[in-house]
């Protein structure tokens, strides 16, 4: 089976337009929430056999309540309570799963943010193609400014080469058990450490695939990217 999975876990807004989550904010001359929009996204993509959304516990009952609004296909979406990150969000949504259905080492989980509703088809249907092939996948876009490192945050200490850097977006996909089973794997400093859930294959020497994104698969985080996630839909917030 392949699940996706739309992490919405987080209850800040640093875009100060009102006392919702970013990902609860109106997007468009719709006006419909983000979260509708990436959700309507994974909802045309019929290789996805259900949908989780991982929610903040606080904010479930309103999300229940705006799938039911949009009159969403229901039978096919899980909103389970998200964790205090994105990885823990991931893992609560897989234990979900687990408790739902038997998983197979050939079961699939797409996780995307909630807060990237521009990504299209083609990225869900290459991850899964991915995911199948490698275990494991990563959406990202090449890197198109030079990125320089300081480790003391004062002073340059390193210029990698651009050529071979890339810069990570979402939906990243894995197959459920091995994602499942590197993770427990890592230590306890290793899981704090781990902002990234196909990090957890990296650390351990792992294959992880590239899937090509899109420029406009932006994450809308600040009153900036909100704009511009306007304008891509032909409108302005005033």
């Amino acid at each position: 089976m392949i699940f996706g999975a739309i992490v919405a876990g987080g209850v800040g807004n640093r875009m100060n337009l009102s006392g919702l989550p970013k990902q609860f904010l109106p997007l468009g001359s719709s006006k419909k929430p983000i979260i509708i929009h990436t959700l309507e996204k994974f909802l045309m993509c019929d290789q996805l056999d259900y949908i989780y959304l991982g929610v903040h516990k606080d904010w479930t009952q309103y999300a229940e309540e705006l799938v039911e609004k949009y009159k969403l296909k229901s039978e096919k979406i899980i909103i389970v309570a998200g964790g205090v990150d994105r990885n823990s969000t991931i893992f609560n949504i897989i234990d979900a799963i687990e408790n739902r259905h038997d998983v197979s080492d050939e079961d699939i989980i797409v996780t995307h943010d909630a807060v990237r509703p521009f990504l299209t088809l083609r990225m869900i249907s290459e991850n899964i193609d991915a995911a199948k092939r490698s275990g494991a996948c990563d959406t990202v876009i090449p890197a198109v400014d030079t990125i320089v490192e300081s480790k003391s945050g004062k002073v340059v200490t390193n210029v990698p080469n651009r050529k071979y850097l890339y810069q990570g977006q979402t939906p990243q996909s894995f197959k459920i058990k091995k994602l499942k089973k590197l993770y427990l794997d890592l230590s306890d400093e290793e899981k704090s450490n781990m902002t990234d859930a196909c990090g957890v294959f990296v650390a351990r020497n792992e294959l992880v695939e590239l899937v090509m994104g899109d420029t406009f698969n932006i994450k809308i985080t600040t009153l900036s990217d909100y704009k511009i996630a306007e304008a891509i839909l032909g409108g302005m917030p005033e």
